[in-house]
């Protein structure tokens, strides 16, 4: 007599496809939410309804939120190339990689803003760049202090630079010229007599082209650090 199964099992079923868990496959799954839901959406609970699994799986391979985030800016900051300082050209470098670094926070919808909270590199791709401006600073013949207190500036910069433009991340051209022009008629609306200067410079005070701004500061901080070594193009050489 045939034995009949306890059950009918149908089809064999297929492997599960599904990738195992890693560090890599959350912090990659952080990032996609934060570049289309902003950093405010992230969260581990979050985190995991997009791996389609359960919170608490994810602690065995990060251990909170704030772990999470460490991870993802040195996922990003890993995305800036550096290259080997040359003492005849250093400043265009230095500006070179401060651009690089504005144009990867910014592609990572508004995680300039934890970059803004972290402060301190201590990641491994977070410390290769603080290591790549440094060697650009002391290529430029600065001292240890100058140098110190340069990348701390320089880094401040270009991450409010992203921090600002973040805001700006889901307007168009057209949007944000219209804002714009929105400011410029209110501080040409306030009173001179108390604002004499915001209503006559209300137009350059909300000029808007391209990188212009950004280039402006960038130009006013490397020149200024040159000058702590020297004059440009004469890395040593003391200010009187």
């Amino acid at each position: 007599m045939t034995r009949l199964p306890e059950s009918w099992s149908g089809p064999e079923r297929a492997a599960s496809k599904r990738r195992p868990l890693s560090r890599d496959r959350i912090v990659e799954a952080a990032l996609a939410i934060v570049e289309t839901e902003g950093l405010d959406a992230l969260s581990m609970r979050r985190v995991a309804q997009e791996l389609e699994t359960g919170a608490a799986s994810l602690y065995a391979h990060v251990s909170n939120k704030d772990e999470l985030l460490e991870q993802l800016l040195d996922r990003v900051y890993g995305e800036i190339a550096v290259e080997r300082p040359d003492p005849e050209r250093w400043q265009e470098q230095l500006k070179d990689h401060l651009r690089r670094a504005r144009t990867v926070l910014t592609a990572h919808g508004d995680l300039a803003r934890a970059a803004m909270a972290a402060t301190v590199p201590v990641s491994p791709h977070a410390l290769d760049n603080a290591e790549a401006v440094l060697g650009l600073l002391k290529a430029g013949g600065l001292d240890d202090r100058t140098a110190s207190y340069g990348v701390d500036v320089l880094s401040m910069y270009v991450t409010a630079t992203a921090v600002e433009e973040s805001t700006r991340g889901d307007l168009d051209a057209g949007q944000v010229q219209e804002y714009s022009d929105r400011v410029r008629s209110y501080f040409a609306s306030i009173p001179a007599g108390r604002y004499p200067l915001v209503t006559a410079l209300a137009g350059e005070l909300t000029r808007n082209v391209g990188d212009e701004r950004f280039e402006f500061g960038l130009d006013i901080l490397v020149a200024g650090l040159a000058r702590r070594a020297g004059t440009a193009g004469a890395p040593g050489t003391e200010v009187p």
